[in-house]
């Protein structure tokens, strides 16, 4: 079935053939032909863009045009083929068509009551019980996630701004104890949600108020890596620089990298 849906686009003149792409895609999709990235079939792309982070010149980006379906037998049986590991989860073609979907993804009816803007006293400051020996809530602001965080919100100026990818706080023990205290949260996956509303919404929040840091936290696995380039792009669209940090953490919670970042 033809419909429209996202899918990775390459532009053959940034495109340098490194290949740093290709085991990134982990349903198979892309391939080096020829000296240049090449998509090897349409359905073999989920369209959700693991593979952007780990392009050093740019050459890749979502856009949304018709295309054949997603197809997870195919995709399972290529890999297979190649002796390559096949997803413990595959997307299912209908949860990737976008034709019966509104712009922009669903809009909440009349505005939902949880993503009022709120400043909040954690837990450790308020002599509130905490549940577990582990500390609790260092959360000060909320909302929490990315596309319901204005760029005006108060909380953000002068801020310590920490992206978070949402698997982060889940296998991380620490989280709340290490890296949340003092920091405005932002967070979302990069991986299944609209990354050029995360550009567009970074962009925003980096030109329209002065943080001091930025911090980003991703996981080990390569859609994770997506965040980094997000923020890339919004730093260079706001023309802006901010002191940044890339905080990695593996899927036993421990953090196996910690560098600063320059774009």
């Amino acid at each position: 079935m033809i419909s429209n849906r996202k899918m990775i686009s390459i532009n053959e003149d940034l495109c340098n053939g490194c290949g740093e792409c290709v085991p990134s895609c982990e349903e198979g999709a892309l391939a080096i032909v020829d000296g240049k990235a090449r998509l090897v079939k349409d359905i073999y792309c989920d369209g959700l863009g693991a593979c952007l982070g780990d392009c050093p010149t740019g050459a890749l980006k979502v856009i949304v045009r018709e295309a054949e379906d997603f197809d997870p037998e195919a995709v399972t049986n290529l890999l297979k083929s190649q002796g390559r590991a096949v997803p413990d989860h595959l997307p299912s073609a209908e949860s990737l068509r976008l034709d019966d979907k509104p712009a922009g993804g669903p809009k909440p009816m009349g505005g939902c009551p949880g993503a009022a803007m709120q400043s909040m006293t954690p837990c450790g400051q308020a002599n509130i019980p905490m549940a577990s020996p582990g500390g609790g809530s260092a959360l000060s602001t909320w909302p929490v996630q990315l596309r319901l965080v204005p760029p005006n919100a108060p909380f953000l100026q002068n801020a310590d701004l920490l992206l978070t990818a949402d698997c982060v706080p889940v296998a991380m023990p620490s989280y709340h104890s290490e890296y949340l205290p003092n920091r405005v949260v932002v967070m979302g996956c990069p991986k299944f949600d609209n990354q050029m509303e995360y550009v567009e919404k970074l962009a925003g929040i980096i030109t329209e108020n002065e943080l001091k840091s930025i911090t980003v936290m991703e996981m080990e696995v390569p859609c994770c890596s997506s965040m980094t380039a997000i923020l890339s792009e919004a730093v260079k669209r706001a023309g802006k620089s901010v002191n940044t940090v890339r905080v990695t953490v593996g899927r036993n919670g421990n953090v196996l990298e910690t560098v600063p970042l320059q774009f």
